[in-house]
């Protein structure tokens, strides 16, 4: 019988906390952010320390291994294993002390450390370490890892900020670790006794000096002359030593102040030998990074390669003069400067260099880079000599990388565009790596400078160290773990690193999908292959306010519910019977129910840092997994709603009236699947296209009228736009006058305005104030006369064979606007993000189809392009709200910002989802998730709302949860269309007088 046997059952028993054994479970762990893949037998999630040890009893006494893994972000391969995965980040994650006069905190090892950064800074503290990662990275994996970050210049690796740990070994021992041996168990303490005083003349010669040295066991932290550090020994143990339960770490003091030297280089070998010169100067930071891996990011002086240079102080202006001393003082060698003291210009500028881990994955011409080479040191004063060799190694190989990373500390970054699906490609690897090992070696430098060895370079030790050092370590795991139970395989007897590769299991061909995936040569496979695993949507706050990703994991903060988890359990499906943890293929429940708290908000699209685009991930699936089956009642409802709507416009007040009726609403909600929660929303009883008929029963054909576009000025037709008079605002429902023939030197723009499906029965005052807007503003409006629709329903519910019938015929509708040339101005954001981004990778080889997404412009940036000089009425007013998730992730709203100030409209609009997300929110079993996303940050906007301000939000599905959810009795949200044409036709008023639709609450 397998010694695994009955391990479940016993761990259940013995733990409180989380024991999952399940195929989900398993297989949300089987990878971290590496090249490597081991499946493990189940997760624990232990909720203190007891649980640990319970949890190590239980599977030392069956014999099964253990690794402890926090926030997953590993790129070495060390947080993955085969036995039981301790899950420390999901319950041990308390600061339980923080002493601002010692400048310590005491924390569990499942801490984020952006959540100890936030606890310290209000003492003006923070902790020095801070890898890009430091949004979801936890403090038990940098003290596993002994992670370091930008600012190590300044404040050193965890290795030099822990000041002691509370560990539990494999055997059960508890050790308490600083320096001395004191405070370990006997056995434990003798035996590094003897260790060192048997080699004392290796640990003195044996080890490389330099600020990265992260390669290996830091035994030479146990000298006498080093005080006999234990903490800082076992600090980049990489969990194989121990379990650390709980750390008290040292704390730092922030700078009140900082600024940003950005210096500019002809090359990144220039800039790293300027590196070490700017040391002297006692800068934060000196981050380097090339062109091929910032593209074409703003902000960025001349040059080929930059150095970001961070300068702290105790005042603005004390930090921005160090950062222009430096500038200064590297001027002879920069082909430009400049100086950032802008706190938002900084952070854009940042997020360039913590996005590099997710980008660096995919160089310019679209090719897939992958670590496994990620993050060798040499000392910086080589650092240049080294990267000029590095680029030559690269070539002889045939290869290619963009490196980057810490040039003040001389550690190097870089993704390299291994073939890993082939065995000639990974033999390549191989080679590579090994050449890699002994140039680095060359230049006294170490395999790693930051990530740790684990699997990717532990089997390379030897070349850096020597036999002799590697069998050292060998002793020092054994004294530690005597039963190999922990983490086995990394670091002491490694595997090989060509071994247990993640893409082993992935089918060879592309599998048949709808969607073009045209970013990834058509193969499903290779979306799935974008997430490397360094977990942004973990993070739990959104960047600036302006980020979306990922709302579903930000509520319910589960692994299966981030958009990594998601695509770990895609993975793991396409694996299938070549050794995946899912068997069921398209079939999975798994999946399936992973799935199914993803609001389609296409915020991963944009934030993620690969752009991994979950929402289209999952409408793949649920078109494959629905296929020839019975669909949730949703489905048919929702998915199917254009097509309801338009068959229920002739009897909107009938069926309004019944709707109001309780047990009939509460029937029809049932019978379609929606949450008894929501209130059915009202249908207009004068549809906007009935409106646009009614306004112009004289118009000409559409053709004629797209074909007048063509042909120029005196082509149009009475009806078609008003010059730039002032209408009757949005609520007009009577034929506009026709405007005087526009004279020939004067020609007015047509654009299309798009008859969405929420516009036009749902909400079509937006629709009427938008054909006044853009009338004011000098375009000449159409509608087309037969109800084109960008197929989202049916897109978002993956009834894509439906979807695609539906798209083709909007095309043949719309042939002559796109012969014309005309603008598409779509109202609702999350149907121009359709026709920008499904409809060409739904329907690739339809020419029109790329001619429409082009087509494609928000109302905001239709004024932009189309009318420059129209100047908007001045408002005068703040504004709260939230800007549409879609228009975030596709769109962009650079536009509608410029022209919310240039009517006065003051104020940020909330970031994150509104929760509806179409037909998320309103589908039965989604409400509690659709409401705590609202509470994350739209609602909470609106109850700080200042008096007077204006609620805006584009979508319809955003107004919609604001008018459901909203209640306080706050002002009507609207969109910007809307709050434009009011002020049109409206006299002039005293600014901030109250009005119907202002925020009246504080």
């Amino acid at each position: 019988m397998p010694l695994s046997e009955g391990l479940a059952p016993a761990l259940r028993k013995a733990v409180r906390g989380d024991v999952d054994f399940g195929a989900a479970a398993r297989a949300l762990v089987t990878m971290d952010a590496s090249n490597y893949r081991r499946v493990p037998l189940g997760v624990v999630a232990p909720r203190d320390a007891a649980d640990v040890a319970a949890a190590l009893a239980v599977c030392r006494e069956h014999g099964v291994p253990v690794v402890a893994r926090g926030g997953g972000t590993s790129i070495a391969g060390q947080a993955t294993g085969t036995g039981v995965v301790l899950d420390l980040a999901r319950h041990m994650d308390a600061i339980t002390a923080l002493d601002p006069d010692a400048r310590t905190a005491v924390v569990q090892p499942g801490v984020v450390l952006d959540t100890l950064r936030a606890a310290a800074g209000a003492y003006g503290l923070t902790f020095g370490p801070d890898p890009s990662t430091h949004g979801r990275c936890t403090l038990g994996g940098m003290i596993g890892n002994n992670a370091c970050g930008a600012h190590s210049v300044a404040w050193g690796t965890t290795a030099d900020n822990v000041h002691a740990l509370d560990v539990l070994t494999y055997g059960g021992e508890h050790a308490r670790l600083g320096q001395g041996l004191d405070g370990l168990p006997a056995r434990l303490a003798d035996g590094l006794r003897a260790l060192v005083q048997g080699d004392l003349a290796l640990l003195r010669t044996g080890f490389p000096e330099l600020p990265r040295r992260i390669s290996g066991y830091a035994l030479d932290a146990l000298l006498p002359e080093r005080r006999t550090d234990v903490a800082r020994a076992f600090t980049g143990s990489e969990g194989t030593l121990g379990v650390v339960t709980e750390a008290t770490v040292r704390l730092v003091e922030a700078p009140r102040a900082r600024a940003l030297a950005v210096l500019g280089y002809a090359d990144e070998s220039a800039a790293a030998d300027a590196a070490p010169l700017l040391l002297p100067f006692g800068p934060l930071t000196v981050e380097g990074m090339a062109a091929d891996l910032v593209g074409d990011a703003a902000g960025l002086p001349k040059g080929a390669a930059w150095l970001f240079v961070e300068t702290g102080g105790a005042s603005p202006a004390e930090a921005r003069a160090r950062a222009e001393e430096i500038a200064r003082a590297a001027a002879p060698e920069t082909s430009g400067r400049a100086v950032v003291t802008d706190p938002a210009g900084q952070r854009a500028l940042w997020r360039v260099r913590d996005d590099a881990a997710g980008t660096a994955t995919r160089l310019p011409d679209g090719t897939e880079a992958w670590p496994g080479w990620e993050d060798c040191a040499v000392p910086p004063r080589r650092l240049g000599a080294y990267l000029r060799e590095f680029r030559a190694l690269l070539r002889r190989h045939g290869l290619h990388g963009a490196p980057y990373g810490h040039f003040g500390d001389g550690c190097v970054h870089v993704r390299v565009d291994f073939d890993l699906m082939s065995p000639d490609g990974v033999r390549r690897f191989r080679d590579f790596s090994a050449d890699a090992a002994a140039l680095v070696v060359a230049h006294g430098g170490s395999l790693s400078g930051e990530h740790g060895d684990g699997q990717a370079r532990a089997e390379l030790l030897p070349k850096m160290y020597g036999p002799e050092v590697v069998g050292l370590f060998t002793r020092f795991k054994d004294l530690w773990d005597p039963a190999g139970g922990l983490n086995p395989g990394i670091l002491a007897r490694p595997h090989r690193l060509d071994e247990n590769l993640r893409f082993e299991v992935l089918p060879r061909r592309p599998v048949p999908v709808e969607f073009a995936y045209p970013g990834d040569g058509g193969d499903f496979a290779g979306a799935v292959r974008r997430c490397v695993g360094v977990a942004k949507c973990r993070e739990t706050t959104t960047a600036g306010g302006a980020g979306v990703m990922c709302p579903s994991y930000r509520v319910t903060r589960e692994e299966r519910h981030s958009t990594r988890g998601r695509a770990r359990l895609l993975h793991e499906m396409l694996a299938g019977e070549r050794g995946g943890v899912i068997t069921d293929g398209w079939r999975s429940e798994e999946v399936r129910e992973a799935l199914d708290l993803c609001l389609s908000c296409k915020g991963c699209r944009s934030d993620c840092p690969v752009g991994v685009d979950m929402a289209t991930y999952k409408a793949e699936f649920l078109h494959h997994h629905y296929a020839g089956r019975v669909r949730p009642a949703a489905h048919y409802s929702m998915g199917w709603l254009p097509v309801w709507l338009r068959a229920a416009a002739p009897a909107a007040p009938v069926l309004n009236r019944l709707a109001r009726v309780r047990p009939l609403a509460a029937l029809m909600k049932r019978l379609g699947g929606i949450a008894p929660e929501r209130e059915l929303p009202e249908l207009a009883e004068e549809t906007f296209t009935r409106w646009w008929a009614g306004r112009n029963p004289a118009r000409p054909a559409f053709e004629a009228t797209a074909r007048s576009a063509e042909r120029g000025p005196g082509g149009g037709a009475p009806g078609y736009g008003k010059g730039r008079g002032r209408g009757k605002g949005p609520a007009q429902r009577h034929p506009a006058p026709a405007p005087a023939p526009a004279p020939a030197t004067a020609p007015r723009p047509t654009a299309l305005l798009w008859p969405d499906t929420f516009t036009t029965y749902l909400a079509p005052e937006t629709g009427r104030a938008a054909t006044t807007v853009l009338e004011d503003a000098g375009l000449r409006v159409v509608v087309p006369p037969r109800r084109p629709c960008c197929g989202l329903t049916w897109i978002s519910t993956g009834q894509l064979g439906r979807a695609r019938a539906v798209l083709r015929r909007t095309l043949d509708v719309l042939a002559p606007a796109l012969a014309a040339g005309l603008p598409v101005v779509v109202l609702e954001p999350s149907c121009a993000a359709a026709l920008r981004t499904d409809l060409p990778e739904l329907l690739p080889d339809d020419p029109r189809a790329r001619q429409l997404a082009s087509a494609v412009r928000t109302f905001a940036q239709a004024v932009e392009e189309y009318a420059p000089d129209w100047e908007p009425p001045r408002i005068d007013r703040p504004v709260v709200g939230q800007t549409h998730c879609h228009q975030h992730a596709v769109l962009g709203d650079a536009a509608e910002r410029r022209l919310r100030a240039r009517a006065g409209l003051d104020g940020e609009l909330s970031g994150g989802c509104c929760g509806l997300a179409g037909n998320f929110g309103f589908e039965r079993g989604h409400h509690d998730v659709s409401v705590a996303c609202a509470e994350e940050r739209l609602l909470p906007s609106l109850r700080a709302a200042p008096e007077g301000a204006e609620v805006l939000a584009d979508g319809f599905s955003c107004r919609t949860q604001v008018a459901q959810l909203n209640a306080g009795g706050g002002p009507r949200a609207r969109h910007l269309a809307e709050v434009l044409a009011e002020a049109l036709v409206r006299k002039p008023s005293v600014p901030g007088t109250p009005g119907e639709n202002r925020c009246k609450h504080a």
